[in-house]
């Protein structure tokens, strides 16, 4: 097999512009060969950027393709379901943007047409190689909190206006700040902790002629722990983005990975010395008792980079390695949103099974 994998990009909009052709052009082994976009402001931008690349205005330039061995999908919520589906009746690999779908159901059918195309699928939950969330990880996994008995983790924006000529505010199917940023929270809290036994949550519109949710409150209980997770578009304030409370301390974590900035700026990680390290000013605080000595102080940022999912996918085409993101795991995070919109309207606690 030949090393290079051509990829096929469907959508040129902020999520293939920010989080799939920068980091894409930057695996070695990936070639950003063709990108589906109908927008000529978009295409322009894409002309500018990779001047070699193909675009096309037409799907089936994409789906009907034989030069390309994986689809990248990053068009909107609502019809994720049917590219993924065509993609793999087309016998392409497939990463779906998150969130995977927008029902538990359409993932397991994605799920079945993968295994029976012996094809690859997965999601880009690249938040898991987020800075902060990857030192979260080594603080837990290294026991210096003790048993964990409370995880808090927040994805806050403040965004006051509604944006203008964006499907995102629009009440299509999987929209929402849940879906949104939500994914990315619950798919963390499943990667660290598994799945919860039930589910409590409240969701809200908080912004004047908001037609979709833009603020949710969603506790997991895992018997003996309890995690929350918020996010909301009128946070102007600061706050902790990981509060994680154990039997011997806590640790407190303020600010983002720098990652998603850089990439909005326009930079392209194969050209950024030091890409994914933090600041220090933004490294958490650990207050903790570790075999019998007090501690109290920061603990150095992990390097976040999202090459790291792209990288793992290439050695799943390539090598038959494990996916890191799988799409059971994708599709157990879209049942819990299913079941936290559930919870929202009785008003009562969800068991997950």
């Amino acid at each position: 097999m030949n090393s290079i994998i051509n990829v096929g990009l469907i959508g040129y909009g902020m999520a293939g512009q920010v989080f799939h052709a920068p980091i894409i052009s930057s695996i070695k082994g990936f070639n950003l060969y063709k990108v589906y976009e109908r927008k000529q402001e978009n295409v322009q931008k894409l002309k500018n950027k990779y001047g070699d690349v193909l675009s096309t205005s037409d799907l089936d330039d994409i789906f009907g393709d034989k030069n390309i061995q994986l689809v990248v999908i990053a068009a909107p919520n609502a019809v994720h379901f049917d590219l993924a589906s065509k993609a793999l009746k087309s016998g392409k690999n497939v990463v779906v943007e998150k969130p995977f779908t927008v029902t538990s159901e359409q993932a397991e059918t994605l799920i079945k047409l993968a295994k029976d195309n012996g094809k690859i699928l997965t999601v880009n939950q690249n938040r898991r190689w987020d800075s902060d969330f990857r030192t979260v990880c080594k603080v837990i996994n290294n026991n210096l909190l003790g048993n964990i008995v409370e995880y808090e983790a927040h994805f806050d924006r403040y965004k006051n206006c509604l944006r203008e000529s964006t499907w995102k505010e629009e009440q299509f199917p999987g929209s929402g700040v849940l879906y949104d940023l939500g994914s990315h929270l619950i798919d963390q809290a499943q990667f660290l902790f598994g799945l919860p036994e039930k589910i409590f949550s409240n969701l809200n519109i908080q912004r004047e002629g908001g037609k979709i949710v833009d603020n949710f409150e969603t506790i997991l209980d895992y018997n003996n722990l309890k995690v929350t997770l918020k996010a909301g578009m009128l946070v102007r304030a600061k706050l902790p983005h990981f509060i994680v409370l154990g039997k011997s301390g806590s640790f407190i974590k303020y600010g983002m990975d720098t990652q998603e900035q850089l990439l909005k700026e326009g930079k392209i990680p194969k050209y950024v010395e030091n890409w994914g390290v933090e600041s220090r000013r933004n490294w958490g605080t650990i207050n903790t008792e570790i075999r019998g000595c007090h501690f109290e102080g920061n603990i150095e940022s992990e390097i976040g980079d999202y090459r790291e999912l792209y990288k793992n996918v290439y050695n799943a085409i390539m090598k038959n390695d494990g996916l890191e993101v799988t799409a059971e795991q994708a599709k157990n995070t879209i049942k819990i949103i299913e079941l936290a919109i559930k919870s929202s309207k009785e008003k009562k606690w969800i068991n997950f099974n």
